[in-house]
């Protein structure tokens, strides 16, 4: 299993360059499940990543490198929200390297972060039309929970959106 160490503030930057080339990469260094065919600019802001964890007190944000020292590989923001409900977000893999199945080490390394914590269920949200990344999660066992949340197209620090039918489904799973 992947090990995971909880990010410092000197990490924050390269954290902020991965999440971007991950999710809003194109061309050749596009991920297979980059969304910028749905959202332009950037994913993430550095003062973004830091209200975030403001704001959500007891998340945690951490880092994967396969050595100590080592180029940033991986991230995962977990936190508790409910009760024994924990919330996942910000899942990224180099896409240099998303072929070698760290994805998937990496969600089990943060499931078992957040259980060892306490947490029974994790939650996320992915933006609806992202149907191959949605699939990815159905395969490791997160359910569509039917809820949706809306979008924030008036708020541009997330990006600008390309489209007009963008919203968050919801999954979920329990662990």
């Amino acid at each position: 299993m992947l090990e995971l160490d909880a990010a410092t503030e000197a990490d924050y930057p390269a954290v902020v360059d991965l999440a971007n080339v991950a999710f809003r990469g194109s061309g050749a260094d596009a991920g297979w499940n980059s969304e910028a065919d749905y959202i332009a600019g950037p994913r993430l802001t550095e003062s973004l990543l830091r209200a975030d964890l403001a704001s959500n007190p007891g998340t945690q944000l951490l880092v994967y490198r396969d050595h100590p020292g080592g180029p940033l590989l991986g991230t995962v923001l977990l936190g508790p929200r409910d009760n024994d409900v924990w919330y996942l977000g910000l899942v990224t893999v180099r896409p240099d390297l998303q072929n070698r199945r760290w994805g998937g080490a990496l969600l089990a390394a943060a499931e078992n972060f957040a259980k060892e914590r306490g947490a029974r269920c994790i939650r996320m949200t992915v933006v609806n039309v992202r149907a191959t990344l949605i699939a990815w999660y159905q395969r490791r066992g997160y359910a569509l929970t039917g809820e949706t949340q809306p979008f924030p197209y008036d708020d541009r620090r997330f990006g600008v959106p390309l489209r007009d039918d963008l919203s968050f489904v919801v999954l979920e799973r329990d662990i």
